[in-house]
């Protein structure tokens, strides 16, 4: 027999070989199946993360001139879509500072559909900004808007208000594009107002004095968020959230309720919410969180004094939350992330 210069017989030689041939055939599907486990986990991670919902709190302010918090408004952000709810001034600033700390999703172009909750003007003076300034930065798509009835007769207003900016814009040297200024509006009634693969949207008639108010729920692939808008007490809210992750709500102080003319207390009464009925409210509803935004203090915002500033406080607010409620509950500001 021959041998080879290892000492081993042809047939060794060759059952040898044909063992390592084995051997490595195993190991490169081993690691085949490993490779695709790992990209299938990173495949889901990713897809997890794209379809992460995100809460950005643009502004959690009221008429009153707080130079920390803008006008009411909130962005939802779903796999990279953002949605706004209300029109406060200096949403779209705001939105520029919460794509600079990292909500790429926030750019002046990008936020093309938004909702109102009612027309007064602490939650529309922003709309003339998010009309045009997100064209100016290069919007192409008309702003898809939804809201109560009189949301057209806005718009047109300030679509006239600027004929003259925008034919300048438009026929001058900045030869903007001739459709991002235009404005798609759906006037509301209660119940699905819209839906998309990121998001279903709800709206619910609320209780604000004499106006034509809603709340929105928003169901996305993992989480329902309510919002109330503006409201006195209503079961509205307990119906929609029923268990909800996210509650934000508006609320005011009993302390400061207190210190105001019997005509600012029947204001409140009849356009807003307490922290004692808020609370009463949350226990029904059982949020996973309740945030607290839009903290007004109607008459004694507009004195000023600090007695009034003390007893209409956010540390007086939560006080007086935590003792009709035991739920998670949190004040909100300005480019808060939940």
């Amino acid at each position: 027999m021959m041998t080879d210069l290892a000492g081993l017989s042809a047939e060794q030689f060759s059952n040898e070989e044909y063992a390592m041939s084995t051997t490595r055939r195993a190991i490169s599907a081993v690691a085949s199946t490993l490779l695709l486990f790992s990209w299938h986990a990173v495949s889901q991670t990713r897809s997890k993360a794209a379809l992460h919902t995100q809460i950005v709190l643009l502004g959690t302010g009221t008429p009153l001139p707080d130079p920390e918090r803008a006008g009411p408004s909130t962005a939802i952000v779903v796999n990279s879509t953002p949605y706004i709810i209300d029109a406060g001034a200096g949403l779209v600033r705001r939105a520029a500072a919460a794509h600079d700390e990292g909500v790429v999703a926030l750019r002046a172009v990008n936020l093309k559909i938004a909702f109102l909750t009612h027309l007064h003007s602490d939650h529309t003076l922003g709309l003339p900004d998010l009309m045009i300034t997100p064209w100016i930065m290069g919007r192409k798509e008309p702003l898809e808007l939804y809201g109560p009835g009189g949301t057209q007769e806005m718009v047109n207003h300030i679509i006239e208000a600027y004929k003259l900016d925008r034919k300048i814009r438009t026929e001058g040297l900045e030869h903007s594009n001739n459709t991002g200024w235009k404005v798609n509006v759906h006037e509301i009634k209660p119940g699905v107002v819209f839906k998309d693969a990121n998001v279903t949207v709800t709206a619910f008639a609320v209780r604000h004095g004499n106006v034509d108010a809603y709340g929105y729920s928003f169901a996305t692939p993992d989480r329902l968020i309510v919002i109330s808008g503006d409201t006195s007490p209503t079961d509205a809210i307990v119906d929609n959230c029923h268990g909800c992750d996210i509650l934000i709500s508006e609320a005011y102080t009993k302390a400061s309720f207190d210190l105001v003319s019997a005509e600012w207390q029947r204001y409140r009464l009849a356009f807003h919410t307490s922290a004692q009925e808020l609370g009463a409210i949350a226990a029904k509803a059982k949020p996973g969180l309740l945030i607290l935004y839009h903290r007004g203090n109607a008459g004694c915002d507009q004195v000023g004094t600090e007695e009034c500033r003390e007893a209409g406080s956010e540390e007086q607010l939560l006080r007086e939350i935590r003792q009709a409620y035991g739920g998670k509950v949190v004040a909100g500001h300005d480019l808060e992330i939940y």
